[in-house]
Order: C-alpha cells, then structure tokens, then sequence
C-alpha cells in the first residue's frame, strides 16, 4: 500500500506551534446575490439528465408517464415537470397506448456531444487525476464505492463510469471488494491549488472575499490577520493526529482540506451533505461544520435551491465560474434548453426561469386519457370571443335606447339617466375582478341586471309621459268647458 508523503516539519516543532486556540465567536452570515444565482440557475437541472438518461435507455427511446414516477423518486408530479420543460422533453400518443414521453431533437443533439465528451482522451485523463486526487486525500487510500455514486455529480462522472474509466488507469486506481483503492502515489499531482497558484512565495494565503454588507467584527478581523500567518500544512499529508482538534493549526489544516476537494468538483460547489460524507470517511465531520461556520470568506453557503450548498468563493466571479470546464459548458448548455420556449415558426428564443408558464390547452387531455387537468395555472383572463360578446350587447342596448328617444320624444332626462345606468353597467364588466375563473359570470350577471336597469327606466319614463299627457288633457277639457259656458252665457244675453 503506498504511503503519503511525510509531514515537513518534525513532531516536536508541530507541538511547539500549537500556542493558540480557535476562534470561539460567532459570525454572522451574509448573502450572496451572485453565489446565489450561481446556485439557483441549475435548479431542476440534476432530476432532469436523470430523467433524459432513464428515457435514453430505453429501446424506444421514449417512455410511459405511469413509469416515470417509479423509476426516478422525483419529489414532485412527473407530468408537471415535463410540460414545465417543453423544450427538453415532448408528449405524444402512440396508437392505442398510453400516454408517452420522449426527447426533443434539441435534446438528443446535446446528449450526442455529451457522448463524444465521455469518449475523448483528455476528458478520461482529468477525470482520472480528479478521482486519484481525492484518493490521496483520504488517510486510508480508499473510497467506499457508495460514497463515489454520491459524489457522480460533483466529481463529472458519467454514468458507468466503473466499467469505461477505471479500467484504462490500472496504475492510478482498482476496484476491490466495493472499494475504489488507491494503486500508486502521483507526487506530481499531489500538490494542492494553493501550492501551485502561490510557488515562490514565503507566506500561502487563503484567498478571502466577503460578502456586500458583511460587518467584520475587529476580534475577528485580529484573529483571522494571525490566522492567515500560520504555517501552511499540504491536505496531502495527514497530519490529523498532530494537532488538537481544537487548535488553530489543526482548524487551518482543515479549511486546506475542503478547499481541495472543492477545486476537485468541476463546479468548484457541492451540497453540505455531500462534504459532510467526505468527512465521516475522513474522520473530520465536526471540523467541517466549525470550518464552514468560521471561515464565510473562504467557503459560501447557499440554501437556494431547497437543500445547503458550500461554494468555494475564489471560483466564481461576479456569479459566475472562472474555471472553463467542458462539463460545465454541457450543463451550461442543458440550462438555456431548459430557460428557452419554441415559438410558432420554430426558432427557440430565451426566457427568464419562472416567468413564463407552459400553455397548458395544448396540453389539456393527455394524461389520464384525455380528462382535463384541474387547477390550470394560466391567468384565467377573458378570451377575446367574451368581449366581443359584451361589446355587441352593449351596441344593442344603445341601439335600443336610440329608438326609445326618438319614439318617445321627452328623453332627455331619461336619456341622460339611462347613460349613466348604461356607464355604470360597462365599467362593471371591464373592471377585472380578482377571482378570474368568475370574471365570465360576473360579466354576464352585469349585463342582465343593466338590460333591466334600462327596461325598468323605460318603464318609468312611460309612465311618466302617460301622467303628463293625463294632465295636459284635463286642462283642455277645462278650457272647453268654460269656453262652451262663456258661449251659453252671450247667447243667453243676445235672446
């Protein structure tokens, strides 16, 4: 079994060096806008080539949507997922089956450039010297296999990776009894980032940088300037026994080791849960968390995206990863498909994630043999037949009210009444109300009730006009009257 390389400096000088204790405040976290987004933007991305792989590996190169669920343990509905990405994934029904899903041609284009990754040379050799790397690392040489499955994503593993990678290095690494064992130490390649980003220097620095808004207290401050001037122990060397587990020394020595392992992840990040198994194996959990907490200009934690992500801060600028890496320029890929819609004649244009909805009348009836999906998600707005229904009887009662002044002639005041009833009716029905599934009924409802707004004024105005025709005749039947007595009365003279 081959052996590490052995500590720089003797037992006796370690000893002497431990003269300080590690900080015991507390410090206050702040977030990061960019790291966060940098974490963010790949939400939905791992379930996702989980799914395209389970579809790809079938000799129909599609699959039911009764078989998805249980075959990948996605923690929501398989059919929302795929109509969320209709770039990604398409439905279909073949005759007589039920309901399938397969990949879209955008799709497989990417899964062929993902093949041809997988089978270059140069892809192979940095993923060997990642997996040796982290190999060395170890105190034991060796990984539970378990323990690399969990570590697929982070490391850019593919998926058989057992039997297309770890073959063609057998003087790197072997598999013995569910163990990936370490075969031979790589001195070349056992030099951390640090060592090689800072050879010639006298001093090696952790690069530091904080958040906006991130108030260092001066303790703290005093106590990191002290920190960054201790001597500098290789992750490589295993030193854990050393040190006491509650000294500075043995804290720094820490914080080399998870920078390491994450410069070894192609997307200088990884879930907390994951480093925490790392350190189970290492024997370093709780020097772990207690690095993670201590040290936020080193070491980022996001909680985006539902679980806790450590990102290494000095690999990323600005939100985004400094490194060009070919995995990640895939997945980067994966990210636009998924961000983008087809339009009508073809093209994909980019949308922001969350900000469009899938149109779900295309949609309506495939699943469950063709029963409607309740719940609909879009807006619930007026279709454009509605309002020109509205619109047309809001002409037939102007119409109408038209004729009632023309007939009638003593509108005007009625008219003016009718307007306003009329107003109000209409304002009604374009004012959208907050519950959009009743916005149809209220709109209908509105209409009835101004049709007999209007008959019932109609009604008064008749009634009205009837009145004053009534009087007008009185006083002509009193004119007449006094008219036929005044003639009575000079003939009564003239006799």
């Amino acid at each position: 079994m081959p052996q590490p390389r052995a500590p720089r400096l003797p037992t006796r000088i370690w000893n002497q060096l431990h003269v300080r204790t590690i900080f015991d405040g507390t410090v206050k976290a702040v977030r990061d806008r960019g790291l966060d987004h940098a974490v963010e933007r790949e939400k939905n991305l791992k379930p996702l080539l989980k799914l395209v792989n389970l579809i790809k590996s079938e000799p129909s190169k599609s699959l039911p949507l009764s078989l998805i669920k249980e075959s990948l343990e996605l923690p929501f509905r398989p059919i929302h997922f795929i109509r969320k990405y209709p770039s990604i994934f398409q439905e279909f029904l073949p005759a007589g089956i039920l309901p399938h899903v397969r990949l879209t041609p955008q799709t497989l284009h990417l899964d062929a450039d993902k093949q041809l990754l997988h089978q270059t040379d140069r892809f192979k050799q940095q993923l060997a010297d990642r997996l040796l790397k982290l190999l060395m690392i170890t105190r034991c040489h060796k990984i539970p296999l378990r323990l690399v499955e969990h570590l697929k994503w982070d490391l850019g593993l593919p998926h058989n990776y057992v039997h297309s990678v770890i073959p063609e290095f057998p003087d790197y690494f072997r598999v013995v009894d569910d163990f990936l064992e370490l075969v031979c130490w790589s001195n070349e390649l056992a030099v951390s980032v640090l060592e090689k980003n800072g050879k010639g220097k006298k001093e090696l620095v952790f690069p530091v940088h904080f958040s906006t808004g991130f108030e260092m207290d001066s303790k703290y401050e005093k106590w990191l300037k002290e920190w960054q001037k201790l001597p500098y122990v290789s992750p490589y060397e295993n030193v854990s026994h050393l040190f006491s587990p509650s000294s500075d020394e043995s804290d720094r020595w820490v914080v080399g080791v998870l920078h390491e392992i994450l410069h070894v992840f192609v997307g200088k990040k990884g879930e907390k849960d994951s480093l925490l198994m790392i350190g189970d194996w290492l024997g370093l959990r709780s020097r772990f968390k207690r690095a993670l907490l201590q040290h936020p200009g080193i070491f980022y934690v996001s909680s985006k995206i539902g679980t806790y992500t450590v990102v290494l801060r000095e690999g990323y600028k600005r939100g985004s990863l400094i490194e060009d890496h070919p995995v990640m320029n895939l997945r980067n890929q994966y990210v636009h498909l998924m961000n983008s819609v087809k339009e009508d004649d073809g093209k994909m244009s980019k949308v922001v994630q969350g900000k469009v909805s899938v149109n779900e009348s295309d949609t309506k009836g495939i699943e469950g043999n063709g029963r409607e999906e309740e719940g609909d998600e879009s807006g619930g707005e007026e279709s454009e037949e509605d309002k020109c229904d509205v619109e047309d009887a809001g002409g037939e009662l102007v119409g109408d009210e038209k004729e009632e002044r023309s007939q009638r002639g003593s509108g005007k005041i009625g008219g003016n009444r009718r307007g306003r009833e009329f107003g109000k009716g209409k304002l009604d029905v374009d004012k959208p109300s907050r519950d959009s599934g009743r916005e149809r009924l209220t709109g209908k409802l509105t209409w009835k009730s101004g049709e007999k707004n209007a008959s019932g004024i109609s009604k008064r105005i008749q009634v009205r006009g009837e009145h004053k025709d009534f009087g007008s005749m009185k006083q002509r039947s009193r004119s007449s009257r006094s008219s036929e007595r005044s003639l009575t009365s000079k003939k009564a003279r003239v006799l």
